[in-house]
């Protein structure tokens, strides 16, 4: 008899699982789905032959400042932003466990001990009507779930894709804080060194005005020069009052990035120097789009959301579980541990959504667009990189071809105002003549360490467009 019973309950299970998976279609997904598709590299003429300039992951060094490397130190391992992301991270983590944890058996116990009255007139005769008692349970239970088709699984996956964009958004967040780090440091240094040229000319007018006065008393200069003389100098002390508020917003935001007090680098100075060039391939490399942070990180959001799509799919199927429990129940705390006081059960529960309103196909609607949304985002940020590098290539080859025209320039303009200053001082020109030489000269020499800041900047630039360092793990 027991037998059979075993049978007849195996075959209502066959049954119901059968009537289930009849009934599936109840819910259906059909006529869902993503559409989006992730641009191709061949169709942004990336070059496969271009050289591989891929930047050292601390290619700051390369600029041989030991102060950057410090200042580089403290940003990475102090900027709240650069926190935020590894928290996130560190979110995302939690995030794959609790999917895993899904896919895996659940055991719980649990134990209940309460005094209840029973009613005469109820379904307890006496002696339990009629009195109270004490009841207690102890049980452990456990349950399982079947994953036939894939919602766990697919659940798991749209986590980790989660967690290694979220690691990627960490070394994209550090690459932009480095490059932000050390192109502030070089406007600093652009900013002083202009500062120290105004200085120099400051002086250097204040020396040509005392020429003038001497030459006035002589009767060699009229006051026309002497007014000319007079007036370049409020021009020249409103250029370096307007560099000091420039140099000191400078300071206040290299401090900043590096999580220090805005007065912590008053006195701090960035010298503007030269670096060895970086060996620049001619055209985009085809391996830009796996050096970038920002694109892996898009490119994880897509398999993300693509997980999630087959997930809300697999939820129009039938989901089974197996539980069990076994444990010790009486009514008087007296019975509790007495072996006849056993209880135990096991058996399949399986859910099937039949009718929703709409609510499966909305959730896989809503995942479908989430999926289109990620692949666009991902195109996005594949085309902006790819100009980004691109543009930065471009910008640093016309700033070489530039410092050579512009050193040329230089030379020249200096050479005139020497012959210049030499044929004023023996009164065979007038100091019209010097203004106009100086003039020229004070702007060469500022695009001199314009270009030179540029061509740094750039260059900085550049390594974050080139990757800056990442890896794809």
């Amino acid at each position: 008899m027991k037998t059979l019973s075993g049978s007849m309950t195996l075959a209502a299970a066959a049954l119901a699982v059968g009537a289930a998976m009849g009934l599936a279609g109840c819910a259906s997904s059909a006529g869902i789905g993503s559409s989006g598709q992730m641009i191709e590299s061949a169709s942004l003429g990336l070059d496969a032959n271009a050289a591989n300039a891929a930047p050292a992951i601390d290619w700051w060094k390369g600029f041989g400042d030991a102060q950057l490397d410090d200042l580089m130190d403290r940003a990475l391992s102090a900027n709240p932003n650069l926190v935020v992301a590894q928290a996130r991270l560190a979110r995302a983590q939690a995030a794959v466990a609790g999917a895993q944890s899904a896919d895996g058996p659940h055991v719980s116990g649990s134990l209940d001990v309460s005094r209840q009255y029973f009613s005469a007139n109820s379904i307890y005769p006496p002696p339990l009507g009629g009195k109270g008692w004490d009841l207690g349970e102890a049980k452990i239970g456990g349950s399982w779930e079947f994953d036939f088709f894939g919602r766990n699984r697919a659940a798991i996956e749209a986590a980790v894709g989660t967690q290694r964009a979220a690691a990627a958004d960490v070394q994209a967040a550090r690459i932009l804080l480095a490059s932000q780090v050390a192109r502030t440091y070089v406007q600093l240094g652009r900013l002083l060194e202009q500062r120290m040229l105004a200085t120099r000319s400051l002086q250097q007018r204040e020396e040509m005005l005392a020429l003038i006065r001497q030459r006035v008393q002589e009767g060699l200069d009229t006051r026309i020069e002497l007014r000319l003389g007079e007036g370049a100098l409020p021009e020249l002390r409103q250029q370096i009052e307007q560099l000091d508020e420039q140099i000191t917003l400078a300071r206040h935001a290299l401090a900043a990035l590096t999580a220090q007090a805005p007065v912590a680098l008053d006195s701090f100075t960035a010298p503007l120097r030269a670096v060895p060039a970086m060996t620049l391939p001619a055209t985009v490399p085809a391996d830009l789009l796996g050096r970038r942070a920002d694109i892996a990180a898009a490119r994880w959001r897509v398999q993300a959301a693509g997980s999630e799509v087959q997930s809300a799919k697999a939820q129009f199927f039938p989901n089974i579980n197996l539980s069990a429990f076994v444990g010790l129940a009486s009514i008087g705390l007296d019975r509790l541990v007495r072996s006849n006081s056993l209880e135990y059960g096991v058996g399949p529960a399986i859910n099937l959504p039949v009718f929703d309103a709409g609510r499966l196909r909305a959730n896989l609607s809503g995942k479908a667009a989430d999926r289109d949304a990620a692949v666009a985002s991902y195109n996005a940020a594949v085309i902006d990189a790819v100009h980004d590098a691109a543009d930065q290539i471009s910008s640093l080859q016309s700033i070489a071809r530039q410092q050579r025209q512009q050193g040329q320039a230089q030379g020249a303009a200096e050479s005139a105002y020497e012959l210049s200053s030499q044929r004023y001082q023996a009164g065979l020109s007038t100091y019209l003549v010097v203004l106009n030489a100086e003039t020229s000269v004070l702007n060469q020499r500022r695009q001199r360490v314009d270009l030179l800041a540029r061509a740094l900047d750039t260059q900085i630039a550049l390594m974050r467009s080139l990757g800056g360092g990442y890896a794809l793990n």
